[in-house]
């Protein structure tokens, strides 16, 4: 397939779901089977984890390939790739950030994190090194410690899924974290935010902060930073009500 040939078509907003660092695709699974039953074309994108500019980079060549208009829903760190991969993409028509952060212009979760005092995922991380393709210096990526992984990403799920979680998530690259985020999409788009009351990853507190400027539609729902997993129903009816709003 080529880079320009249309993967989906359709008149009403395909919904496009990217997760976020020490997750993957498969967390969508519970709200992916609400949008289905409720007719609603749908899609996940792998989100590479590598920096804001390639992970941003890469979803901007999915979003060119659909054809139609689309609502971008990001988790967590997705939240940096959508508000970044919009800003190009004219078939974009609203962005819906789940437990997401929402970046502006010249930000980088680094500087978004440091106020927060609801997270503690800076305290619970992990380096690990890969290996660069012109023979640098290893580069620098991070995990959840495994041990503190349900308290810190999925505090309202049973720990024996937590475990399993914890030993599948996928490692996110420091550049991830350390390099700043472009022009905002959430300017010049309309937003809505599910921020979890619990969420000790991102901080429930830096998500309020961040839906607010953006001037999101704010809707909070108890529970943790893992809410898309455990509260599948919530998040998708607030994707549903976004979908009635870009209409």
């Amino acid at each position: 397939m080529s880079e320009n040939t249309p993967v989906a078509s359709t008149t009403s907003p395909t919904v496009v779901l990217v997760h976020g660092a020490f997750a993957d695709s498969s967390g969508w699974a519970g709200v992916i089977d609400r949008l289905q039953g409720a007719g609603v074309e749908v899609t996940t994108a792998v989100n590479p984890l590598r920096s804001v500019t390639q992970d941003s980079a890469y979803l901007a060549s999915l979003l060119h390939q659909i054809e139609g208009p689309v609502l971008l829903v990001g988790h967590s760190y997705g939240g940096v790739v959508i508000t970044n991969a919009a800003a190009g993409a004219e078939n974009v028509v609203g962005l819906v950030f789940v437990a997401g952060f929402a970046p502006d212009e010249g930000e980088s979760l680094m500087d978004i994190e440091v106020d927060s005092k609801d997270s503690v995922l800076n305290s619970s991380l992990l380096p690990l090194q890969y290996p660069l393709e012109d023979g640098a210096e290893p580069g620098i990526e991070f995990v959840i410690d495994p041990a503190r992984y349900h308290d810190a990403f999925a505090a309202d799920m049973p720990e024996e899924q937590t475990r399993i979680m914890a030993v599948s998530q996928r490692p996110a690259a420091a550049l991830a974290f350390s390099e700043v985020s472009g022009t905002p999409a959430w300017k010049s788009l309309p937003s809505w935010a599910v921020i979890p009351t619990g969420d000790k990853a991102a901080g429930a507190d830096v998500l309020r902060t961040m839906a607010d400027r953006a001037g999101a539609t704010v809707v909070e729902v108890e529970g943790s930073h893992a809410i898309m997993i455990s509260q599948p129903q919530a998040v998708t009816d607030v994707i549903l009500t976004a979908l009635k709003g870009v209409a």
